[in-house]
């Protein structure tokens, strides 16, 4: 076959240009990236060959090997793992919008209009676009590769220049080989960073992938004096070149060794290097357990969580092994769901090596295993709230929404998650515009308050200019600002936290007990009855718009208020179901008018004109759009509520 020139998909172009001329400072991470690749392929091979033993060809001898070239300026990096065919080099390294280049260039755009600082290692940890770090020492890519259990090897080149070529090629072996040409500033002696020397490659394999569970090696040359039977150099003999391959890293578990003889700056770079993180994690846990079910955990949670979290497309889960022995990547039947964050790794010689996804979930050792490392996470959580709450609040911004999300979904689960998870959420508040856990929130209650009051708006801005929130606020009330769309399903699961319920300020009412709210509700009770046929008629003006048009005991300042009705989803919930394309939630809308406002009395006139007239038509719906406009929602029909507000404005 002739070979093909094909163009850069336009994201991975714009991402070359990046790689080469402008985000990257660190250079010598590219090795790091392309070794954590090599291994990735060697796990795949591995796993197929669990039922398809054929597939190694003989080959069981897993390596990866590395060959710095001084004369040609280059330096190979190959592996025996799973190689790739035709299609799959197009799709994986010709256009690579699914490993998150789209989000990753979006992310960068937005960080450079914000004028904000770009960290280079958050970046590529986060979108995960690391074999496109060999360019920034690259003039020159060529990979060879030939998929296991195929014939046809390929050969994909590219410059960097926008596009890349493809042609058939021989290969003996499975596996991939990464030919990187490496740039002048690269090579030679006077080189800052000279990665054809075998002592600096050698040197960067035990720093950042010293733990990679399959033999590195390389091969080393010097020159050396003869020696005699005594072992002693021969005076006058010519040196002699002398050579040997090596084995560059230990390859020992970190997490078979006891805790305390690991140091944390081990566990960061073992994370780091097998799980493709670019920080150090924010906290580690490493477990030794023995009895029923023995088994080693080696866990972390991420110091950021990754960009597709919360899409479709994220996979979570913890790689097992069984004595050492890689045999899952990615178990889900582990960790629940709202703990899919977590990275890391399950050794136990209970589990089989040849365990099936399905055999799994029905998997009494595994289910052991899991309950006692969710309480593990979630007892040191509770440690963290309690003792360090700094370290809590950032990891709270990091992962707060998986916790929510995993109280919420407990409603499908039929979990005990509610009684878990309770005492953890943060939520902003009213009282100095801080975080504040449920049980902060009820110790501090007035004793005249009976409810957990919350208010939910896209800001805590919308939020402090809701006009359901004056009587509270006159009152010293303290209310939780919901901010994040999954807060009011959260607050609606758990229902009421030490016998005290939850009340939204915009839904239903606000049953206030003390001995003032008991008489303005009587009084506006009154006001209702004596202007009924003025609210029926405004309902009527309004139709299906509202369910309700009522005199409100909650209104202290402003003239008009929406809120729902409290046996049914509230504004905001139908807001979110919209976003989510599903509009058959809707919320039973109720209109509440503060009597003792000049518009009320505006309104009394014009009803007392004539209902029919225009401009009590016309009140009534502005009436209606200036609540909607309060609640951070769109008037139906923004070009004529603007017209109808210059009518009256020209009069």
């Amino acid at each position: 076959m002739a070979k093909e020139t094909h163009a850069f998909q336009a994201e991975t172009k714009q991402l070359l240009d990046l790689m080469i001329h402008s985000i990257y400072t660190n250079h010598e991470i590219f090795l790091r990236e392309l070794i954590s690749n090599a291994s990735d392929a060697i796990d795949k091979v591995h796993y197929e060959s669990l039922t398809n033993h054929d597939i190694l060809e003989g080959d069981e001898d897993y390596e990866i090997f590395l060959v710095p070239d001084k004369d040609s300026h280059t330096l190979t990096i190959s592996d025996n793992g799973i190689g790739m065919n035709k299609d799959e080099l197009i799709e994986n390294i010709g256009t690579i919008a699914k490993s998150g280049t789209k989000a990753f260039l979006e992310q960068l755009k937005k960080a450079k209009e914000e004028n904000a600082a770009v960290d280079d290692k958050e970046m590529i940890g986060q979108f995960g676009v690391g074999f496109y770090s060999a360019f920034m020492v690259a003039e020159k890519v060529t990979i060879v590769t030939r998929k296991a259990g195929e014939q046809q090897a390929w050969r994909w080149e590219s410059t960097a220049d926008g596009s890349y070529t493809l042609e058939e090629c021989e290969k003996e072996k499975r596996g991939t080989t990464i030919t990187i040409q490496l740039g002048k500033e690269f090579y030679g002696d006077d080189a800052e960073e000279n990665f054809t020397d075998t002592y600096k490659i050698e040197g960067l394999v035990k720093k950042y992938s010293d733990y990679v569970r399959y033999p590195i090696k390389m091969n080393f040359t010097w020159e050396e004096t003869p020696k005699d039977k005594d072992g002693k150099p021969i005076e006058g003999a010519e040196k002699v070149q002398k050579s040997e391959v090596r084995t560059l890293n230990s390859m020992q578990p970190l997490w078979a060794k006891n805790k305390s003889e690991v140091k944390d700056e081990e566990y960061n770079e073992f994370f780091k290097q097998q799980f493709h993180e670019w920080e150090d994690p924010m906290e580690v846990f490493h477990t030794k357990a023995e009895g029923t079910v023995e088994y080693t955990a080696l866990l972390a949670i991420p110091a950021k969580a990754p960009f597709n979290l919360y899409h479709t497309d994220y996979e979570p889960g913890l790689q097992l092994y069984s004595r050492h022995v890689f045999i899952m990547d990615k178990c889900k039947d582990l960790l629940p769901n709202y703990l899919g964050f977590m990275k890391g790794l399950v050794d136990s010689p209970d589990l089989s090596l040849n365990i099936s996804r399905e055999l799994l979930q029905q998997s009494r050792e595994l289910k052991t295993i899991g309950r006692a490392l969710e309480k593990n996470i979630l007892k040191t959580l509770g440690k963290k709230l309690k003792n360090q709450r700094e370290w809590y609040e950032k990891f709270w911004n990091e992962y707060g929404k998986s916790l929510k999300i995993g109280i919420y979904n407990s409603i499908y689960e039929g979990s005990d998650t509610v009684d878990k998870l309770k005492d953890l959420i943060l939520f902003m508040s009213s009282k100095d515009e801080k975080l504040v856990t449920l049980k902060e929130y009820v110790e501090r209650m007035p004793e005249s308050q009976k409810k957990i009051y919350y208010a939910t708006a896209k800001d805590k801005e919308t939020i402090e200019h809701l006009p359901q929130l004056e009587t509270l606020k006159d009152k010293g009330y303290e209310v939780l600002y919901l901010l994040d769309p999954v807060d009011e399903f959260c607050v609606e699961t758990i229902r009421e936290y030490e016998g005290k319920s939850f009340q939204s300020i915009s839904r239903g009412d606000l049953d206030l007990d003390d001995a003032e709210s008991q008489e303005v509700k009587k009084e506006t009770e009154e006001i209702q009855k004596d202007n009924g046929d003025l609210l029926k008629d405004i309902k009527d003006v309004l139709g299906d718009k509202v369910a309700e048009v009522k005199v409100s005991a909650r209104l202290k300042s402003s003239a008009v208020c929406l809120v729902a009705d409290a046996n049914g989803p509230s504004l905001s919930m139908e807001q979110t179901f919209q976003g989510m394309d599903n509009p058959m939630f809707k919320a039973k809308r109720i209109l509440e008018i503060n009597p003792h406002h000049q518009l009320f009395q505006r309104l009394q006139q014009l009803h007392e004109g004539g209902k029919d007239s225009q401009e009590f038509k016309d009140y009534c719906g502005l009436l209606y759009s200036q609540a909607l406009l309060m609640e951070g929602m769109l008037p139906d029909n923004p070009v004529e509520l603007a017209q109808k507000l210059a009518q009256l404005m020209a009069k």
